[in-house]
């Protein structure tokens, strides 16, 4: 009986999330075109087969403008202009997301340590995260791709650590906010440990700012990824936004003016950031209204 009562619970506050949602039209419009740039992405290995991508097998002459055969024109080797950026949505999803996720969770855990525990502990956790605010992070990842081994799984480690401090901030603030209430103090009375505390009471409380906050780092990391490949500190091995912009710009498509070669990247992370901005807003005020209303 007590399951029933706490699944139709369930469904009643599914229920009332997703109208409050769609009650949001800028966020609606964001979801639509973030799943419609998902189904580009899981559908690119059909669209586009592997010698599309060859530069052996390119069919195209150099710099070719928008055509029957190419709607997007070509890039210098003579490769299909649509193809790469399909190819590049991939790549730029799993940098923006996969850094988002590890921003957050490092986020979030130092903000609910820090606000939880306090003492030198909170000191030296806020003292840490200030340090990494006031470093310009687009350096600091800069420095990050240098050192480490080139590869995705860098950039994803180099977003990843230099962008969490914000997140921490957001994530102490409520939790100290979540910890003054009545039943955090019945629960350290009835014996809850610290684990019990943090896990049972205050990360389900702090769970709607960590989705809102995640939506939006999400376009914060693709940006990042496209700098980093722009600035050359990319994979080589793989087809990016950003590694098509720097390829454009190193060729000669500038001058040359090749427009069909810098507006599909450009106007590719335009719209996934924008969506994935979109969203985070209308979570923000569906999921915390006062907090949307201080901004």
């Amino acid at each position: 009986m007590t399951a029933a009562i706490t699944w139709q619970r369930r469904r009643a506050a599914a229920a009332g999330f997703a109208r409050s949602y769609l009650a949001q039209p800028p966020g609606v419009v964001g979801a639509a075109g973030l799943l419609m740039v998902l189904l580009v992405a899981l559908a690119t290995p059909l669209l586009v087969p592997a010698e599309a991508l060859s530069v052996i097998t390119a069919t195209g002459g150099v710099l070719e403008p928008p055509s029957v055969a190419f709607p997007l024109g070509t890039d210098e080797n003579g490769l299909s202009v649509l193809a790469l950026t399909l190819t590049g949505t991939r790549i730029s999803l799993l940098v923006g997301v996969s850094a988002a996720l590890l921003s957050v969770v490092i986020g979030t855990l130092v903000g609910m340590v820090a606000a939880h525990f306090g003492g030198w502990l909170s000191a030296l956790l806020l003292r840490l995260t200030d340090f990494f605010l006031v470093l310009p992070s687009l350096v600091l990842t800069i420095v990050l791709s240098t050192v480490l081994e080139r590869g995705v799984l860098t950039i994803i480690v180099a977003i990843g650590l230099t962008s969490w401090p914000s997140t921490a901030r957001l994530v102490r603030a409520q939790t100290l906010t979540v910890e003054a209430r009545p039943y955090i103090e019945r629960a350290h009375v009835l014996g809850g440990g610290h684990l019990h505390v943090l896990g049972r009471h205050v990360l389900p409380a702090v769970l709607p700012l960590v989705l809102a906050s995640t939506t939006l780092a999400v376009g914060s990391a693709i940006i990042a990824e496209s700098t980093l490949a722009f600035l050359g500190l990319g994979d080589p091995t793989v087809v990016s936004w950003g590694g098509m912009l720097k390829s454009a710009l190193d060729s000669g498509a500038i001058t040359a003016g090749a427009w069909w070669y810098l507006l599909p990247p450009g106007f590719a992370i335009v719209v996934v950031v924008l969506g994935f901005t979109l969203v985070g807003r209308a979570l923000e005020i569906v999921l915390n209204p006062a907090l949307a209303a201080r901004r």
